[in-house]
């Protein structure tokens, strides 16, 4: 395993070794751009999103910088798969990348925005959790310049990581580590005559909770209102196929029904945490006088329920597990400063297009995604007419797959035994955020149902068309079409 520390020296020592004098070297104009993703992280977690109870002070200061996203998703609620889509651009059975289902094969990977970007002459740097693996090549620590990432779930005991040892005595909490980490990426970048891409994967806010005990007086005592959609009487109408997982035990098990405050607490302390790290990154651009041309994005992997509709964790595709916080800052954008938001539908699958795209890179056709770029000049702009959801992990019965609009959600559980049939859900998420009301049996919104079914069709016949031969996903094409007959089903189930 690299150690980052040897390899800043190195560069440094890399550096005075150019046969050509610094003054004759072009400065590359071309933008650094910082890769920033929480683990786990829901809108309601940040002041910018509506909630006034949290404390995120340089998440707000970001998102007012730069351009808002109301209207973002995570194309697959889950880490893994997530970060497959993140990475390369495409929806999950592109990347045939989750657990339970296989690693990434080495020839998706090859076309992965941090590959490219390094072959584009990027200084690329990563810390924190990679998520993935892929095959013969493991994590992929040889194709970043700088390496603090960590294998599996990562560590919050920051000398638990071995890339990031060096980091421990000041900063034994992992979440300041990456800060401390993205500092030295960028003092080690302004050294050279080319610009940098980091990439930084914060493990949390992901249970088990470890809050950083430097924050404990943050949300001491604090009390914090619960979402209106809060509780069990929110799930009579969502499907029973939803209930077969461990989103629906875990609403009791992790105690958000006896002690919401308690962890909601843990939850957002540790998002405190986050959010002190993208101070000290902002701090060092300006320091380094790197901050006009640099680009920040932050995100998170997923959201997360926290005892919306009486369930809890990710994975569904209900709003808070598949809506997350997403904002831009592109300091040379006629937008920056504006707080302006974004009403457009967006994506996990958009972030490889729109780092290409910031670098002056061709995105590549494989890529589901579309460039944030306009967006981020024209906040009115629209980059998706629809998009899609999916969940291949856990039980069967809870994998499924959902259409998106703008304004529509639409989800076949087409699953079926003695227990429970198909059914559909129809959800207005632009007047009904909280998902109070499934419309699809209601005879007013026949129209808007049969619109919703030809889109989702649309995806199922995508996902036929270029879902990946390997790691089980190609079967997905014939369960999610609502016009297979159930026995058709239960043969591929039998398999």
């Amino acid at each position: 395993m690299k150690n980052t520390l040897i390899l800043l020296g190195i560069f440094t020592l890399a550096i005075g070794g150019y046969a050509q004098s610094k003054k004759d070297v072009q400065p590359d104009k071309r933008p650094n751009i910082i890769y920033l993703m929480a683990d786990d992280q829901s809108t309601y977690s940040v002041g910018i999103y509506g909630n006034k109870e949290v404390m995120t002070p340089n998440m707000d200061k970001l998102g007012m910088d730069g351009l808002i996203f109301d209207r973002h998703y995570n194309t697959t609620a889950i880490c893994m798969a997530s970060r497959a889509t993140v990475l390369t651009g495409m929806y999950e059975y592109k990347t045939g990348t989750n657990f339970f289902h296989g690693d990434m094969h080495p020839e998706v990977w090859e076309k992965s925005y941090p590959v490219l970007l390094r072959e584009a002459g990027y200084l690329t740097a990563f810390a924190g959790k990679f998520g993935i693996k892929v095959d013969s090549k493991g994590i992929c620590e040889e194709d970043f310049d700088i390496w603090g990432g960590a294998p599996g779930q990562s560590s919050y005991t920051t000398l638990e990581n071995e890339s990031m040892a060096g980091y421990a005595e000041k900063y034994p909490h992992s979440t300041l580590s990456y800060g401390a980490f993205g500092q030295d990426v960028i003092r080690a970048a302004a050294k050279q005559n080319k610009p940098f891409s980091l990439s930084i994967s914060f493990k949390a806010p992901h249970k088990p909770a470890d809050p950083d005990p430097m924050f404990d007086a943050i949300y001491q005592d604090k009390v914090f209102t619960k979402p209106g959609n809060f509780g069990r009487e929110y799930a009579k109408y969502l499907s029973e196929q939803s209930k077969g997982g461990r989103q629906y035990p875990r609403f009791t098990e992790w105690h958000y029904d006896t002690d919401y405050d308690r962890e909601m607490r843990k939850y957002h302390q540790q998002v405190y945490a986050i959010d002190v790290a993208i101070g000290m990154i902002r701090e060092e651009l300006e320091r380094q006088g790197m901050d006009k041309n640099t680009v920040i994005i932050y995100t998170s992997d997923n959201g997360y329920i926290s005892g919306s509709h009486g369930y809890a964790s990710k994975v569904l595709p209900m709003e808070e597990s598949s809506r997350v916080p997403l904002m831009i800052y592109d300091p040379r954008s006629k937008s920056a400063g504006k707080k302006f938001r974004s009403q457009s539908l967006t994506g996990n699958i958009d972030f490889a297009p729109t780092i290409l795209d910031l670098a002056g890179l061709p995105v590549p056709k494989n890529m589901d995604g579309a460039s944030l770029v306009p967006l981020i000049e024209n906040p009115k702009k629209e980059v998706h007419d629809q998009m899609a959801f999916m969940n291949v992990f856990g039980p069967i019965m809870t994998h499924s797959l959902t259409c998106l609009t703008s304004q529509w959600k639409y989800t076949y559980w087409w699953y079926k035994d003695e227990k429970m049939d198909p059914v559909e859900e129809l959800f207005d998420v632009k007047n009904d955020p909280l998902e109070l009301k499934n419309y699809a049996s209601d005879p007013q919104f026949k129209s808007e149902l049969e619109m919703m079914r030809k889109k989702y069709a649309k995806e199922v016949e995508q996902w036929k068309k270029e879902s990946v031969s390997y790691n089980d996903y190609t079967r997905y094409g014939v369960l999610f079409d609502r016009s297979v007959p159930w026995e058709a089903k239960e043969k591929l189930l039998e398999k």
